[in-house]
This record gives C-alpha cells, structure tokens and sequence, in this order.
C-alpha cells in the first residue's frame, strides 16, 4: 500500500546487517563475491550460504561478473532480512564520475526488491568512501533516485526505504538531502 505518496525514506546511523527489513542492498563488487566495507560485512554476516548463491550467479547468469549500476538478488542467509540485493557503485578512482551510474544502483536495486515482494529496504551509501564518492552527493543522487523511481512507479509494495549509514556525517548528509529534496 504506497498510494501515491510512495515508500517512507528515512535514513538511521547503523549496522547494515541487523536491520530488520526484507532486503538490505550490498554496496557488491562486480565479481560478487564479497570484498571489503559493506560488501564484506553483509557476507560475514550473512555467512557461507550467502557465497555459494554469489558463485551460482557467478556460474550462470553473470559469468562476467555484476556491471556498474545493475543489480541482482540473493539469500541474506544468516542476516534477519530475507533478501539481499548486490549492486555495482561506480568507482570515482577508475573514471566512473557519472552520477547517472550511482543513481542507476539505487533505482535498479528498488526494481529488483520491488519484484520480489518487499516492503522494506535499507541501502548502504552506495560508492561513499572506498569508491571515492563525497557522501553528500551519494546522499542527493540516492534520494533523488529514490523519489525518481516512486514517480516511476517502479516501489511496488514497498513502504519503507531506509538509508543505513555509517557514522555521523554521512547521517547529516542523508538527512540535509531528505530535507533538500522535498523543497525543491
């Protein structure tokens, strides 16, 4: 029931991996199979089951690994969400400076939790950090995305987003952007 205002956006300083939601979005590598930051933290926490689906999809339907702004579900094996959703950000050090493939993992992904049923979704700062992205402009691309899909119609039953980040300024930033964009 999203009517026509859409899904909740909220953002929580957090652990990722505990949120208690149907999918938790993976800041992924392209190979899938785990790495460091959020990658490494929801594949710990989620445990072996979680690497065995990524090395299926591996085998299969991404032999040549995820690109830059798709995205793909999963298990969430041990984790209390029910799904995870991997997504490529773009990495501001290799060249990818187009916000077009930063907002393409957050509206991909919403695609993607949207056709499995979900409700709820909690995304990492997708690209802030490692990747080289300022985490202000994560947190407007997200949320412009976000709102982007809802008008697109593209939540399905989804209520609630959650923007689950890491420490006190990427907070700030995805709480100014939920502000600024509902001013513009």
């Amino acid at each position: 029931m999203t009517g026509n205002a859409g899904p909740r956006l909220t953002v929580v300083a957090g652990d990722i991996t505990a949120q208690e939601v149907d999918v938790v979005v993976n800041a992924a590598n392209s190979s899938l199979l785990g790495g460091g930051g959020v990658d490494g933290a929801i594949h710990a926490a989620a445990g072996p089951h979680l690497l065995e689906e990524c090395r299926r999809l591996r085998r299969t339907s991404h032999r040549e690994g995820l690109p830059v702004g798709a995205a793909v579900a999963t298990g969430a094996g041990r984790m209390p969400a029910r799904w995870v959703v991997h997504t490529v950000g773009p990495n501001r050090h290799r060249g990818q400076r187009d916000p077009a493939l930063l907002a393409a993992c957050f509206a991909n992904s919403l695609r993607v939790a949207a056709g499995l049923g979900a409700r709820s979704v909690a995304f990492p700062a997708i690209s802030a950090g490692a990747f080289g992205w300022d985490v202000e402009e994560v947190a407007a691309v997200a949320v412009r995305a976000v709102r982007d899909a809802v008008t697109a119609g593209a939540t399905g039953d989804v209520e609630e987003v959650r923007f689950v980040v890491f420490g006190r300024a990427a907070e700030a930033a995805f709480s100014q952007a939920l502000t600024a964009d509902v001013t513009d």
